[in-house]
């Protein structure tokens, strides 16, 4: 059996006119292991829900896989402490990881250790093709609203992030939920994959702001725009500009900021590529 998402708790309100008993539904976390050809690759916290959509996603935000029929078998183990994610990968996927992994160790002391890893933080991003679908401004402006019919979880507790799948002339079309943002997007990017539908037909939209990850992993989904609820940080805006990604934000009470690539956000009809 799968682990509860969430868990009423007992608690005390406490306000100027005094107290009160109160039960809250709170989201639950737990360690999930990424494990590829038993070996741990890295252990998130994740509301455990959708478990294999936030593994795939994962995987192909990081590189470790390019499409999910590199994967020969997956399954999620659960255990009192946390849950395991396994991936068994066909042969040249698993020997490439192999060599990636051998190509991260190296001598320690230095000076110059980090430098690597640095890199891989900024990576350069593949450009983005130049059109592609578009969406009207008023698409844009309610997206987020949008978004929120597709939160049960966020309605349930209020303090877990959303990641949804907009197609042009059609809305939100998927949606998934996690407590922490990146692992919203993450699920979202491997339930579209798992699924056969494709990033570069839409936009996603956040609840949270645009940091350099959340840039990182829409481009390399191929997705070419992003909607975010809050404000995107001065980096995640310079790299949306460099690949071509269209970024709006503060989508909200009916409006937006455009940045990014502003010719895919139309005043007429919607258009998909």
């Amino acid at each position: 059996m799968a682990p509860r998402q969430s868990h009423s708790r007992p608690g005390l309100a406490v306000h100027r006119e005094g107290t009160r008993s109160v039960v809250r539904s709170l989201p639950e976390e737990v360690p999930v292991a990424l494990v590829f050809d038993a070996t741990t690759q890295a252990v998130m916290m994740a509301t455990p829900g959708d478990i294999a959509d936030f593994a795939y996603g994962f995987a192909l935000s990081e590189g470790i896989i390019g499409h999910p029929r590199e994967v020969a078998e997956f399954e999620a183990v659960t255990h009192p402490q946390g849950i395991e994610a396994r991936f068994w990968l066909h042969e040249d996927r698993g020997a490439a990881l192999k060599e990636r992994q051998r190509s991260l160790l190296g001598p320690t002391g230095c000076g110059l250790c980090g430098i690597d890893s640095l890199d891989q933080a900024l990576r350069a991003l593949p450009p983005l093709p130049e059109g592609g679908p578009s969406l009207t401004r008023a698409e844009v402006a309610r997206a987020t609203d949008a978004l929120r019919a597709h939160q049960p979880l966020h309605d349930q507790t209020r303090a877990v992030h959303a990641a949804g799948f907009l197609r042009p002339g059609k809305g939100i079309v998927l949606a998934r939920e996690d407590v922490g943002r990146h692992n919203a997007l993450d699920k979202l990017i491997g339930a579209l994959a798992r699924q056969d539908m494709d990033p570069a037909e839409g936009a996603f939209v956040l609840t949270s702001r645009v940091s350099v990850d959340m840039v990182q992993k829409t481009v390399l989904a191929r997705c070419p725009i992003l909607i975010a609820v809050s404000a995107p940080t001065a980096l995640a805006l310079r790299m949306a500009e460099e690949a071509g990604l269209t970024l709006a934000a503060f989508a909200r009470s009916g409006g937006f900021d455009l940045y990014a690539a502003p010719e895919r956000i139309v005043d007429g009809e919607t258009h998909v590529a």
